[in-house]
């Protein structure tokens, strides 16, 4: 029986897989398609210059060693690389790579050669194993679970991230998708959970990367035509982390790939992660495809810490800094700052500081003055979305509610409040109000801040509801 493409690359097969890892053999040979065979030379297809480039560093001696065995040592390799279309027809387009061992075996460059046999080869008998991809996983080590303290407000959402720690890509909650306020501590735990991945399976590629970096890197490749690597770098992730995922609001090409590198993560049972600073029924400009596959896992919210909570934060940081200080001034401080974690800790590295540099001792009146110092300075920096969400609990609605069409006059009303207090405790312009809000122009938004002004001043009911909403919003 004679030898074809097919049959040789075959036996080759069942040789590679019983030498490397199961997964190594999915990603890196399944994919692997024959093409011919001319004499000693076996072509064969690879779907892009990443693929093949990453074959010829890390699997040249397995590859040669198979090869060998099936058509003896004059064994030649021809990679057919498959380099994204970007023509109308739909034939594949393939490049010629130049390189001192490679070199052309098509006169029309429609291919790449590898030479193996005129490598070197110091011990051929020795058969190299999977070696993972070297990706910086970009983790902060300090972001972990001792380091970030449950209480009420956190307790789902640090469950499940352990869950999802102890069995990446096991559980139910795939993808995970942590959401919150500015400082409550989602980068916290969506490093806590690949720190710990790590830790209990070194073997995991694990990637922390900012929806921000994730879209420059798409817009570098579509410049520099390789959309194909950049799609099969991420698909070869075991565990993707993706932080602030709101940010691909609008970004029609990033969601679009994005939502292909999610679905072949998930089909393979990989683990994705994701934050946000608002639960994926708030976000606007996200394609429904994409919000729906965000919902197949568990959304899990984090709250402002409750006073206990938060003097354990202040406790364990200070435990961790190997500093002392009184307790009645660790609850002077919790007592005072209750909108997130960033603040508390912020006043606390003020509070050693000071006493550092001019070697005073801690003292309540030293804390009070930085206390006060600090909550001036920040009480205005507060997000729409967070006004949208306390006004609509005010008034026993949902936000979706409050940014309808409907012109029924309380929900109008708690519209108009939302838009008062968004320009009042906000920088954002009128028209940024208006279109996080409802999508209104900014003479809508003009218009709500009057009525609201010349309500308070004549309606005692209405006053009423501005002075809770103020007291809520810490205003």
């Amino acid at each position: 029986m004679s030898k074809t493409a097919a049959s040789v690359w075959q036996e080759c097969l069942y040789f590679i897989s019983d030498n490397i890892k199961p997964q190594a053999y999915k990603t890196w040979f399944e994919p692997i398609i024959p093409v011919k065979l001319t004499g000693e030379a076996l072509t064969v297809q690879v779907p892009s210059k990443f693929f093949y480039e990453w074959l010829e560093e890390h699997y040249i001696k397995l590859l040669r060693v198979a090869l060998v065995k099936q058509l003896g040592e004059d064994a030649k390799l021809i990679y057919d690389v498959r380099m994204e279309n970007t023509y109308s027809n739909n034939k594949p387009r393939t490049v010629k790579i130049p390189s001192s061992n490679r070199n052309p075996i098509n006169p029309q460059g429609m291919s790449v050669m590898a030479e193996l046999n005129k490598r070197e080869l110091r011990n051929p008998f020795v058969i190299p194993g999977i070696q993972k991809v070297k990706i910086e996983s970009q983790l902060n080590a300090n972001y972990n679970f001792d380091s970030f303290i449950e209480g009420d407000a956190n307790r789902l959402a640090r469950s499940a991230s352990m869950a999802v720690a102890n069995k990446p890509g096991g559980t139910s909650f795939n993808p995970l998708l942590i959401y919150g306020g500015v400082g409550l501590g989602k980068t916290h735990i969506a490093h806590a959970i690949g720190v710990e991945i790590k830790d209990k399976y070194p073997d995991k590629t694990v990637l922390y990367i900012s929806s921000e970096k994730f879209t420059q890197q798409y817009i570098d490749s579509v410049k520099g035509n390789t959309r194909n690597d950049f799609i099969h770098f991420y698909q070869m992730i075991d565990v993707l982390i993706i932080d602030d995922v709101q940010f691909l609001s609008g970004k029609t090409g990033t969601q679009d790939v994005f939502f292909h590198i999610f679905n072949h993560l998930h089909q393979n049972g990989k683990q994705v992660i994701l934050t946000s600073d608002k639960a994926p029924v708030d976000m606007q400009d996200i394609e429904q495809r994409l919000l729906s596959r965000f919902k197949w896992g568990l959304s899990a919210e984090l709250q402002p810490p409750h006073y206990e909570t938060r003097v354990a934060i202040l406790q364990n940081k200070l435990f961790r800094d190997g500093v002392e200080m009184p307790v009645e001034i660790v609850e002077y401080i919790a007592k005072h700052i209750k909108s997130n974690v960033r603040e508390l800790e912020g006043v606390l590295i003020s509070m050693i500081a000071q006493a550092s540099f001019n070697r005073k001792e801690f003292t309540l009146s030293l804390t009070k003055q930085i206390v006060d110092k600090f909550v001036k300075n920040t009480k205005r920096e507060v997000s729409i979305d967070y006004i949208q969400k306390v006004v609509s609990s005010y008034f026993d609605l949902d936000v979706a509610t409050l940014q309808s069409k409907t012109r029924k006059r309380h929900i109008v009303q708690a519209r108009q409040i939302a838009m008062f207090f968004a320009k009042r405790l906000t920088k954002a312009s009128l028209a940024n109000i208006g279109a996080q809000i409802g999508k209104r122009d900014h003479a809508t938004v003009l218009h709500a801040c009057k009525t609201v002004d010349n309500l308070t001043e004549t309606d005692k009911n209405f006053r009423k509801y501005v002075d809770d909403l103020r007291k809520k919003l810490s205003f």
